[in-house]
């Protein structure tokens, strides 16, 4: 059975900034998600004419499991860290090694923040129509703490946007925000990259160039400045 949805992740991005522009938001922002989420925000912010940036987001892992996440942290003036509390129960997950894990995790935030975006911080969510997106959720604990943390930093309207992922993940979602754009919730699900032709685990190199070739659109876009007024002649 042919599984694949999506060539690759811009051709799902432009399908999915196509249903995402029918919403008519005002003052966009696109949130993406590294790494895999970059390619599919690009087409979106294209689309709306918006800018992009990245949104990053740290699993905090189980003791003994890092890959079994307990919840995570998501970047802020104020660092947000949203713990699945049953997740913790379950893994026996002491404070200490909490104490230690986000700080862990804080750091390695840090340092993607330098080298993706030279130090800068998010713009100002207030007033703003924040989309995020990725390329696609399997059981959604990141991307939940990433919605309830920019719903903490003031978004005015919170939009997830995702080519695919499954139902029961999406309805466990939509109470963190404000509209859900999916274009395909398979069943079985699996697995994300299952729905798609092509999918490369992306490299930096990438992801940079992207977000150099989103800014440059922007600024393009950009009304040109209005001339200084002549002054008058002695």
């Amino acid at each position: 059975m042919n599984v694949s949805y999506f060539v690759d992740r811009h051709a799902a991005g432009r399908q999915l900034a196509e249903a995402v522009a029918k919403l008519g938001l005002s003052n966009p922002l696109v949130l993406a998600l590294p790494r895999g989420g970059v390619p599919v925000g690009y087409e979106v912010a294209a689309r709306l004419g918006a800018p992009l940036e990245l949104l990053l987001v740290r699993k905090l892992g189980a003791p003994g499991n890092p890959e079994f996440g307990i919840g995570a942290i998501v970047e802020g003036l104020q660092p947000e860290v949203v713990l699945d509390q049953r997740a913790v129960a379950r893994c026996d997950a002491t404070e200490a090694y909490l104490a230690q894990e986000v700080k862990q995790q804080l750091s390695e935030l840090e340092r993607r923040r330098q080298h993706y975006r030279g130090g800068r911080r998010l713009p100002s969510l207030l007033g703003r129509s924040v989309i995020v997106v990725d390329d696609g959720i399997a059981t959604g604990g990141t991307m939940r703490a990433a919605l309830k943390a920019l719903a903490r930093a003031g978004a005015h309207r919170l939009i997830l946007a995702v080519p695919v992922a499954p139902a029961e993940t999406l309805k466990q979602l939509a109470p963190e925000a404000d509209k859900v754009v999916c274009l395909a919730t398979p069943e079985p699900f699996r697995a994300v990259g299952m729905h798609y032709q092509e999918f490369h685990q992306l490299s930096d190199e990438e992801v940079l160039r992207l977000l150099d070739s989103a800014r440059r659109d922007e600024q393009e876009a950009m009304p040109p400045a209005a001339d200084e007024p002549s002054r008058p002649s002695a």
